[in-house]
């Protein structure tokens, strides 16, 4: 029964970096840049859920930062804030916590990167990011207190 268990939450980590990677990769033009609205990264709230999801969602963010004009960094940076960013949501209690805690994450470390490879002023970077970030992660959290109501699927899938 246990090796049942480790293959489905393989399965689902497989599935959520692809899906993570795809929807990132599919809207490009606003995924990668000093202004981001990654709607992937609405994913990250199943950290808050449960940590069993966050290698999929590290992995996936990864991946989707393979396609980015930054390469190599935002492979490093990007993922590091995902991963940092996951972490700390998988931390909190409150659900409407985890989009400022995912806007200051992205937007400190993601500020950071394009400071200093494009020397790009931090602070305005920041800002951009934190924006672009916490709208999305806001939108998420009101589609997962919907998905909350439905409590089969919640057991089912998320929880």
């Amino acid at each position: 029964m246990k090796k049942i268990l480790y293959v489905n939450i393989i399965m689902m980590n497989a599935m959520i970096a692809c899906i993570y990677a795809i929807l990132t990769i599919m809207i490009s033009p606003i995924a990668y840049g000093a202004i981001q609205m990654r709607m992937s990264e609405i994913l990250v709230l199943l950290a808050f859920y449960n940590k069993k999801y966050i290698p999929g969602l590290v992995i996936g963010c990864f991946i989707a930062n393979m396609a980015s004009p930054m390469g190599l960094w935002d492979m490093l940076f990007g993922t590091l804030a995902t991963l940092l960013t996951c972490i700390a949501i998988n931390k909190v209690s409150l659900l409407y916590l985890t989009a400022f805690i995912g806007a200051i994450i992205n937007g400190i470390i993601v500020g950071l990167e394009l400071y200093s490879i494009l020397q790009l002023p931090f602070f305005i970077n920041f800002i951009y990011i934190f924006i672009g970030e916490f709208i999305v992660l806001i939108i998420g959290v009101f589609l997962f207190k919907i998905l909350e109501k439905n409590h089969g699927f919640m057991e089912k899938y998320i929880l």
